[in-house]
């Protein structure tokens, strides 16, 4: 009998081991549950909330396949190894099959697993998480990339020989003496206020994406800025725990002309481009771990002098800096789970360019409240917005967050929503209250001055040179 190990691919459509393992026989499946590891990499409650509640689908989904699901505590990923073990004995299971993860942790586990299964027990690994393998595209120098634009170039000249194929779901296969059990998800905490807010379940998944390829993947390259608009797939939270994948994306883009060079499909183009950058950071990853560390990419930026100052930082969590648009972001976030991506940019800017704090602060920060939460892509936003990463924004590109609030939300629509005690405020005077009209709405003066702050930003990263 084989046993499928889920990870972060909690479904069974396009699922490259879940379809190898059924292919070469009878299969059961477990998910290893590791609370404590959850904590040490920073989980958010809504992202534990909607893993849980993924399992459960998850677990209706294999039944109709007859496939039993067994989730089993571990604890931490120590204990995986030696549970994976003890299980393929009891139930004499001949081989183990699952997804490539590409942090280092992922990855270590991986190898750990691999060792205490061999020789007796056969070890089947594959690529899922990235439509083209880390690896596989290099520079004409053998080295990664590191530029995304000629990443994106290569990565979809090659994309027909070397993307990995869409797998079908498998058919149902005879019943098997084994019983689901996934009694533990019963005692991990985990919140259903998010219930409503991020459905569980791969057919919600392929509901957003039917929803944004028919109403929206046409406009996005117009609607994706405007956080007032429903303009953006809301796909990300099902991507981050394998309720559908990248390739599965991909291919709904690729069928509404994202690989064409035609005016009249930027929308898909610009939204095919946008899961490129979702693989570009894992490529980056698995080149370089030491991005999993919170290493800066540009190691010269760990000499800047970053601020580790706790008032400026609470300031910046609970949405009071006296800039609008910043502090309603912040607001989404902690209210919703998720923020805008237009949005990420604009408040990890401002945390590390206004108030130069630290920008792995705020990294944490987000990773604690995402329902999203994905160190690639976190990881690399925050330090493309720092000024530290790969093809990071330059540093003297620093977003003024007032021109960035009346450019992307010119009516003040989204900052009403999240800062109502400003709703009664003219949509020019929204975007930054005067100190007596601040007071008013009992709203925040700003804590930092714009031009002040900028012109210090530039003079640091220039004595670095």
């Amino acid at each position: 009998m084989n046993l499928m190990w889920f990870r972060a691919d909690l479904r069974v459509a396009d699922n490259p081991a879940l379809c190898a393992s059924m292919q070469a026989g009878p299969t059961a499946a477990v998910y290893t549950l590791c609370e404590a590891t959850w904590s040490e990499h920073r989980l958010s409650p809504a992202k534990i909330s909607l893993i849980c509640r993924q399992l459960e689908k998850l677990e209706s989904a294999l039944a109709a396949l007859h496939v039993p699901l067994i989730i089993i505590p571990c604890s931490n990923f120590k204990r995986v190894p030696g549970e994976l073990k003890s299980f393929a004995a009891k139930h004499n299971i001949s081989a183990v099959y699952f997804n490539h993860e590409f942090e280092i942790n992922e990855r270590l586990l991986s190898k750990r697993v691999i060792a205490e299964l061999q020789p007796h027990i056969d070890t089947w690994s594959f690529n899922d998480q990235c439509a083209i393998a880390p690896g596989k595209l290099k520079t004409g120098s053998d080295d990664w990339y590191k530029v995304f634009t000629p990443f994106k170039k290569r990565y979809l000249a090659e994309f027909s020989s070397m993307a990995r194929a869409v797998y079908p779901t498998p058919k149902a296969q005879k019943k098997i003496p084994i019983t689901s059990s996934i009694a533990p998800l019963q005692q991990v905490q985990f919140e259903s206020c998010w219930q409503n807010l991020w459905p569980a379940g791969e057919d919600e998944a392929h509901r957003r994406l039917h929803r944004f390829g028919k109403d929206g993947m046409s406009r996005y390259h117009e609607d994706r800025d405007f956080p007032a608009v429903d303009g953006t797939s809301t796909l990300s939270p099902y991507l981050a725990v394998g309720a559908i994948s990248t390739r599965q994306c991909m291919d709904a883009a690729i069928q509404q002309g994202g690989m064409e060079n035609d005016q009249s499909t930027q929308g898909a183009q610009t939204w095919l481009s946008e899961l490129v950058w979702r693989d570009f950071y894992r490529h980056l990853l698995y080149g370089y771990p030491d991005l999993c560390k919170f290493k800066a990419f540009q190691q010269n930026t760990e000499r800047l002098p970053w601020r580790h100052d706790s008032r400026l930082l609470t300031a910046w969590q609970e949405g009071r800096t006296g800039f609008p648009i910043v502090d309603a972001a912040m607001k989404q976030l902690v209210q919703t789970g998720w923020m805008h991506n237009r949005l990420r940019m604009i408040t990890a800017m401002f945390l590390t360019k206004h108030l130069f704090v630290d920008w792995r602060l705020g990294e944490d920060f987000f990773m604690q409240h995402l329902v999203d939460g994905d160190l690639a892509s976190n990881n690399g936003g925050w330090q493309w917005s720092a000024s530290t990463g790969v093809d990071a924004a330059p540093y003297f590109r620093i977003f003024n967050p007032t021109r960035q609030s009346e450019r992307f939300d010119p009516n003040g629509e989204f900052i009403r929503h999240y800062l109502p005690e400003l709703k009664n405020l003219s949509n020019k005077a929204i975007h930054s209250p005067s100190v007596i009209e601040a007071e008013s709405c009992g709203y925040p003066k700003p804590i930092v001055d714009h031009s002040t702050a900028v012109k210090q930003t530039k003079a640091w990263f220039k004595e670095l040179a």
